[in-house]
C-alpha cells in the first residue's frame, strides 16, 4: 500500500482540495486501484466530502472503523491519501512522515504563506536527507502572470525540493467539492486545463 501524506502546518493553503483531487485521480486509474481518503485530525472533514460523493463514481473509501479498535485502511487498499490538520509539527508530524511513502506539500503564492511555511520546509529537507522520503511541492491557486507567482517560484528554488506542478486559480475545485467530486469526475471542457496540470502529479505518484 502506498501512503501519500498531504501536509502543511499553515491553514488555508489547499490541503483538502489537493487531497480529495489526488484521491480522485488515483481512483480513476482503474479497477486494480483501491483508494482510501482519510483525515488525521478530529474534524474528519474528508468524511463529509465522501458522504456527498455520488455512488456512480469510482469508489473512494474512508477509514475502516470498528468499535474499540483503531482506525485503519480497508482491506485491499492500494493507495491511502492522508489529509492533515493545520499546526501539525513535532512528534505527530515525524510519526506520520515515517509511515508515508510520499509527501505532498501544497503552497500558495502569498508571502504570508511562504514565510509561515519556510521553517516547515527546512525541517522536511532535513528529514528527506536522513530518511530518503520523496517530497514534492504543489503550487495552489497560482496565476503565472502575477508578481506573486514570480516570488513563489524563486522561493521554491531555494528549498531544494521539487515543484511537481502548479494548479491554477479556478472555481472548478470549489464547485465540484460541494458535490463530493473532483476534476477527474467530469468530462467537460471546463476542466481540461486542470487535468493537464495534474499530469505531472500523476507521473510522480506511483
Amino acid at each position: 500500500m502506498q501512503v501519500i501524506l498531504v501536509a502543511n502546518p499553515k491553514g488555508g493553503v489547499g490541503k483538502s482540495t489537493l487531497a480529495t483531487n489526488l484521491a480522485g485521480m488515483l481512483a480513476h486509474r482503474g479497477e486494480d486501484v483501491r483508494v482510501m481518503l482519510g483525515d488525521t485530525d478530529r474534524q474528519q472533514s474528508t468524511r463529509y466530502w465522501l458522504a456527498r460523493r455520488p455512488k456512480a463514481l469510482p469508489t473512494i473509501s474512508s477509514w475502516d472503523i470498528e468499535a474499540g479498535q483503531p482506525a485503519k485502511p480497508p482491506k485491499g487498499t492500494t493507495h491511502a491519501v492522508l489529509d492533515t490538520p493545520a499546526a501539525l509539527h513535532g512528534g505527530a508530524l515525524k510519526d506520520l512522515l515515517k509511515r508515508a511513502d510520499r509527501l505532498v506539500v501544497p503552497l500558495q503564492p502569498s508571502m504570508f504563506d511562504i514565510l509561515a511555511t519556510r521553517d516547515f520546509l527546512n525541517e522536511l529537507a532535513e528529514f528527506k536527507a536522513s530518511h530518503g522520503l520523496p517530497i514534492g511541492l504543489v503550487g495552489m491557486r497560482l496565476d503565472p502572470r502575477t508578481r506573486s507567482a514570480e516570488q513563489f517560484l524563486r522561493f521554491v528554488q531555494t528549498t531544494g525540493l521539487p515543484l511537481v506542478s502548479a494548479l491554477r486559480d479556478t472555481q472548478n475545485y470549489v464547485h465540484l467539492a460541494a458535490y463530493g467530486m473532483t476534476v477527474f469526475d467530469v468530462g467537460t471542457v471546463r476542466v481540461e486545463k486542470d487535468r493537464e496540470q495534474w499530469q505531472a502529479i500523476d507521473h510522480w505518484v506511483p
